[in-house]
């Protein structure tokens, strides 16, 4: 926030009231489709206190008249969910792991990954990054990631190799983003730049996605590329809003048995799962030495509770008519 009036107090005062409605807003920014943000609720300064669970100040600098920080606020998950459905409104609460974004470009001479110039590369570098429910992560470059992978393999879709190289980055997916500016064919000397986007998991099917968008008037090429970059990073995060909106607001319940080595085990569920969104509650209800049983209150389908869990790598799966929870990656044969 950045405030001026008479005296360097007012200013803090409006500036922290107008931080409180800026990061709701974006709060709900966050959770809803791009399609909905029109229909979004709009609270006065002093209406959005009632939402804030907390706050904090950090970089605080002040003159006579100005008052300059960075604000974090927390808000109240209950208060929130129940303002957007009283508004009509769907929404997504689940974070989703980050995801590798590699940008190729149809160079002149070639395809180019790695390599310098890359203006594609350059404008997702330039972009203004959104702290939206899906992280984007671009790749170092350097001599390990060079290694890891080869522009055709990146183009060809070598999941094995684009996984291995996501792990690097702790990623769940790797998008592949294939770049191309050529001259804009209904545009008097205009620039186009056609985009294919292909979205790769180990666990399905790759996904792949058309865009094009053309040059506007006294638009550089590189604004254009920023524009591009934009439209690919919102399209995947509203995918993955669609995917993971919550339907109704019944909580339901889930009893789940989860195996564990130790008390080491149980732990280390227990914090990963404090990271889950849709989780609403755990309660205990059976601990021995080789397992734990417990209820689960969330919010969302069982499908969407397996996917927020996923998230926090543990894999919620049924096994002889009951829900069995591990850390993604574990064994999943149990003790008879």
């Amino acid at each position: 926030v950045d405030g001026t009036a008479k005296t360097a107090a007012e200013a803090r005062k409006v500036a922290l009231a107008d931080g409180g409605a800026i990061a709701f807003k974006q709060l709900l920014q966050r959770l809803t489709l791009i399609e909905d943000h029109a229909r979004l609720p709009e609270l006065a300064s002093g209406d959005v206190a009632a939402y804030v669970s907390d706050f904090s100040i950090s970089d605080e600098k002040t003159s006579a008249v100005r008052y300059l920080a960075k604000l974090h606020f927390r808000f109240k998950p209950d208060e929130v969910r129940n303002l957007l459905r009283g508004a009509a409104l769907l929404f997504a609460e689940t974070p989703s792991k980050p995801v590798l974004v590699l940008p190729v470009f149809q160079a002149a001479s070639g395809l180019v990954l790695w390599e310098d110039p890359n203006p594609w590369h350059e404008a997702w570098n330039q972009r203004d990054s959104v702290n939206g429910l899906v992280r984007l992560a671009l790749p170092l470059g350097d001599l390990a990631d060079i290694n890891a992978l080869t522009v055709r393999q990146a183009v060809r879709g070598d999941v094995a190799a684009l996984s291995k190289l996501a792990e690097r980055y702790k990623a769940g997916d790797s998008v592949v983003a294939y770049a191309r500016v050529g001259l804009d064919p209904v545009g008097s000397g205009a620039r186009r730049i056609d985009i294919s986007m292909t979205r790769f998991n180990v666990q399905r099917e790759p996904e792949t996605v058309f865009l094009a968008f053309g040059q506007e008037e006294d638009e550089e090429v590189i604004d254009l590329l920023v524009r591009g970059a934009d439209a690919v990073a919102n399209r995947l995060e509203d995918s993955w809003k669609r995917e993971n909106l919550l339907v109704g607001g019944e909580a339901g319940i889930a009893s789940v048995a989860v195996p564990i080595a130790g008390l080491r085990d149980w732990l280390n569920v227990q914090k990963r799962l404090k990271n889950v969104t849709v989780v609403l509650d755990l309660e205990t209800v059976l601990m021995s030495l080789d397992e734990v049983r417990v209820n689960l209150h969330y919010v969302g389908t069982a499908a969407q509770l397996q996917t927020a869990l996923g998230q926090s790598d543990l894999a919620l799966v049924r096994e002889d008519n009951e829900w069995v929870l591990y850390p993604s990656g574990a064994s999943p044969e149990r003790k008879q």
